[in-house]
């Protein structure tokens, strides 16, 4: 780890540091610490004391964490980030003590969304998409998984997929997709069960 002031760019003190490192703390968790870097690699972690002290002796650019919490980049391993429409109806029917069932047999619940998704354009879904993963990323995600599952057929399942994977292309996130086909019974295919498992497990798939 570089120790020397002038090999860093900048160095974010009074913070407190979830280092993930084994011992007595939960986290490994500094308090009172300070955090330097140079380019995009941390090379220095340590009291607040002893960073002030550097940066008083050797000019360096430096932050107020002002007791924040720094941790590493945290990773958000379940999400359907990539669907149109929103269900905010349903959920006040909920509150109001109507069952899921009775929602989704009215038309509501994931054959809702389904529907929604299906007619929506590639622009569409990556719009509201970017949205709901600025709003992670600016709570320290920098890694997501984005399932499909709200197409439930080919062509939809396969436009969620690319979306989802484009969303790292404009964010600084790492994107992985798991292909989730068998998320719910289209209505489609509402008489025949075995016959969408099939087409999902095999030639879909």
């Amino acid at each position: 780890m570089i120790r020397e002031t002038h090999d860093w760019d900048c160095v974010w003190i009074g913070a407190n540091l979830a280092t993930m490192r084994a011992g007595e703390r939960a986290y490994g968790a500094m308090r009172d610490a300070a955090l330097a870097v140079k380019g995009e690699r941390i090379v220095w972690i340590g009291s607040a004391l002893e960073a002030r002290s550097r940066v008083a002796s050797q000019p360096v650019r430096s932050f107020d964490a002002s007791g924040m919490w720094i941790t590493p980049g945290l990773i958000d391993c379940h999400t359907h980030l990539v669907y149109a429409g929103n269900r905010a109806g349903e959920f006040e029917q909920r509150l109001l003590g109507v069952s899921y069932e009775q929602i989704a047999r009215s038309g509501g619940g994931i054959q809702s969304t389904v529907d929604a998704t299906r007619n929506a354009s590639h622009e569409a879904l990556l719009s509201s998409a970017l949205t709901r993963a600025r709003a992670l990323s600016a709570e320290g995600v920098t890694t997501i998984e984005i399932k499909s599952g709200y197409g439930l057929d080919l062509d939809t399942e396969a436009r969620m997929l690319a979306v989802a994977r484009e969303i790292a292309t404009h964010l600084p996130l790492s994107v992985r997709t798991t292909y989730l086909g068998l998320h719910a019974l289209p209505r489609e295919f509402a008489h025949d069960r075995c016959g969408f498992v099939e087409r999902v497990s095999g030639p879909w798939l």
